[in-house]
């Protein structure tokens, strides 16, 4: 009997537990919708509500909402709170006050950002670098590869740059001198062929050189297989014309290797070709394979 009343007092408690859980999920709900709802209220009547919700002890969840609405409130209150916020709130909300800043995209608050940068830690960087992205600041972004003399962060801050397709920015970064190889990808990210050819067709780095073979297969283009197969031809390093190759075969064009393949008379030049086309699965391979076997017989 008493384990029997133990068990009802237990069950009574757990039932009690979870309809206080079920409670406090309603009601982080409601105050969430709440929150949402401010953002087509008057910005001078929105303002007061979700600075009182940041400065509270509400969860972190609501808190990253408020600031979501704070970031659409335009009033230079508004600004000034989620910059600070920015600048002094805990880890979490710090970033998610500089994710907001990019998502409202207001330039003020984007000019702020260089001094968060500056003096932030690698995640409060990356932070920072997502919401130029998020903004297409490209001249937040540049300003940091501009400045830096760190590889890393020059690195980080140019894949931003080729991801919003900077290619001003990208070329004026050229004579930098650091993060060679960061660069030349983003050449290809944004589709640089330009810089990519020049690169390319210079073999006074040949290190450089083959990156940027390389970043003409990835940036693909009409005019990239025209390149690849004069580099080819001109250049008297394997190791370039296998880059070559490399970089036609990324950019799926068996047409400009089966040109270079009919043009070859290099037995030993022939075979690498043939095996490019195999490794393509170019339809022109197997044509070539059966007349060769015929030539042999």
């Amino acid at each position: 009997m008493k384990a029997f009343r133990t068990a009802l007092v237990a069950t009574a408690i757990l039932s009690i537990g979870s309809a206080a859980i079920a409670q406090n999920d309603d009601t982080e709900s409601l105050k969430m919708e709440a929150l949402r709802a401010l953002m087509s209220a008057p910005p001078e009547r929105a303002l007061p509500i979700v600075a009182k919700v940041l400065k509270g002890n509400g969860s972190d969840e609501l808190k990253r909402q408020a600031l979501f609405v704070l970031g659409q409130i335009d009033l230079p209150e508004a600004r000034a709170l989620l910059v600070e916020t920015a600048r002094s709130g805990d880890a979490q909300l710090r970033h998610e006050a500089i994710r907001s800043i990019g998502i409202g995209g207001d330039r003020d608050a984007l000019k702020e950002l260089g001094a968060i940068y500056a003096s932030g830690d690698e995640d409060t960087k990356e932070a920072v670098l997502e919401a130029y992205l998020i903004a297409d600041d490209r001249k937040g972004v540049y300003d940091i590869a501009a400045n830096t003399k760190d590889p890393d962060e020059f690195e980080m801050a140019v894949e931003k740059l080729g991801a919003m397709g900077a290619t001003e920015e990208l070329r004026a970064l050229r004579d930098k001198g650091v993060g060679a190889e960061a660069l030349i990808h983003a050449y290809a990210v944004s589709g640089d062929v330009e810089s990519l050819t020049a690169l390319a067709t210079d073999g006074s780095d040949p290190e450089r050189q083959m990156e940027a073979i390389q970043g003409l297969g990835i940036a693909g283009g009409d005019e990239v297989g025209k390149t690849l197969v004069s580099v080819f031809r001109s250049s008297n390093s394997d190791d370039v014309k296998t880059a070559a190759l490399n970089g036609l075969m990324i950019a799926g064009d068996d047409k400009s290797v089966l040109e270079l393949y009919q043009s070859s008379t290099d037995a030993e030049e022939k075979r690498a070709l043939i095996q490019t086309l195999v490794n393509m699965d170019s339809d022109a391979v197997w044509s070539i394979i059966d007349k060769t076997l015929e030539e042999g017989q």
